[in-house]
């Protein structure tokens, strides 16, 4: 198994380096990869050193599986080039997620959609999607789905180093002011917000992603990847998403409307035996960081509507959202025989 990491360097990437090295996946030959600025840069893996290589001017013969985390442009243009040299490429970035000929998968809940890879590229779900879907396919197996609002809470590490950066310098500020116990909103100058659209330690954002139409592109994510990963092509979904002073962790509530009512004694059930999940009484973004199940609580019934199950979901977006999905496509790679 001769295996590649692109964006070898960045966040996603480390993760992904530490994930393939815990889960003591197969490698007989590793080669990394990331931008002219990364590369000759030298990473440690198992115990040896390994050059990062020029993804630009590189040639990828002979690679099995390329897992990509460089970014949607990068894999616009690579990832083609590297999938014609015979690789099945694991994509992070939104690039090839609603192209109907990429299944869009999470091991957990489409696995059967790797059976047709037309063009040699799997994408992996936006971090957001991602760690609700194993409760929502519970959900759907158990009354079907009729509809879904979601709020998020998404951490300052979905928007890269930046956004831990400019949060930590935050909290810095507020830390040593005089008026922080008595902070009454104008009283401490914060660093000017770059990253995001004002400051977001000791705040809230009620836009998260960028504005495509009266939505963020963060919104359209959630709505069309869940309606592709779970099959449904018309379903109802509504979403907002918020960026909370979180380093890491996404959380999202989910008012979900079923076809039949059920109790919260099933619904609880159902998503209990869902792989990749964990219910808890309380899950929060804290608990949830550094592990690979998905948080799941609060499971009550949504009074509002004649069949409705109410809950909040949170996980790890480094992690499930995004490296350990990517390494558990190429682990099911493996053992449907794909690669």
């Amino acid at each position: 198994m001769n295996v590649g990491v692109f964006g070898a360097t960045g966040q996603v990437g480390s993760v992904m380096l530490r994930l393939l090295d815990e889960r003591k996946f197969q490698i007989d030959e590793l080669r990394l990869f990331a931008s002219s600025r990364s590369a000759g840069k030298s990473i440690a893996f198992r115990g040896e050193e390994y050059l990062v290589e020029d993804a630009e001017a590189a040639d990828f013969s002979g690679i099995d599986v390329a897992i990509f985390s460089a970014g949607a442009t990068a894999s616009l243009a690579l990832a083609p080039r590297v999938a014609a040299k015979g690789a099945i490429v694991i994509d992070n970035s939104s690039a090839w997620r609603m192209d109907p000929e990429v299944p869009l998968v999470v091991p957990e809940v489409n696995r059967h959609a790797l059976l047709e890879i037309k063009k040699g590229i799997v994408a992996n779900p936006n971090c957001t999607t991602m760690v609700t879907m194993s409760a929502l396919k519970a959900l759907d197996n158990l009354a079907g789905l009729k509809r879904i609002i979601a709020s998020t809470y998404q951490a300052v590490s979905g928007s890269g180093l930046a956004g831990v950066s400019e949060l930590k310098d935050q909290i810095q500020a507020l830390g040593s002011s005089a008026d922080a116990l008595s902070f009454d909103g104008g009283a401490i100058e914060f660093p000017k917000a770059e990253t995001y659209l004002t400051t977001i330690c000791s705040n809230v954002i009620p836009i998260a992603g960028k504005l495509v139409d009266e939505e963020t592109n963060e919104e359209h994510k959630f709505r069309d990847e869940s309606r592709k990963i779970l099959e449904i092509d018309n379903l109802p979904v509504s979403c907002t998403c918020v960026r909370v002073p979180v380093f890491t962790g996404h959380s999202i509530s989910l008012n979900v409307e079923l076809k039949r009512k059920v109790s919260t004694e099933e619904a609880s059930l159902a998503i209990s035996q869902a792989p990749g999940v964990k219910v808890v009484d309380l899950p929060t973004p804290l608990e949830a960081a550094g592990i690979d199940d998905c948080l799941v609580g609060r499971i009550r019934q949504d009074p509002s509507v004649e069949a409705g199950i109410a809950m909040f979901v949170t996980g790890d977006n480094l992690r499930k959202g995004a490296a350990l999905n990517a390494i558990q496509i190429a682990e099911t790679l493996q053992e449907m025989g794909l690669v």
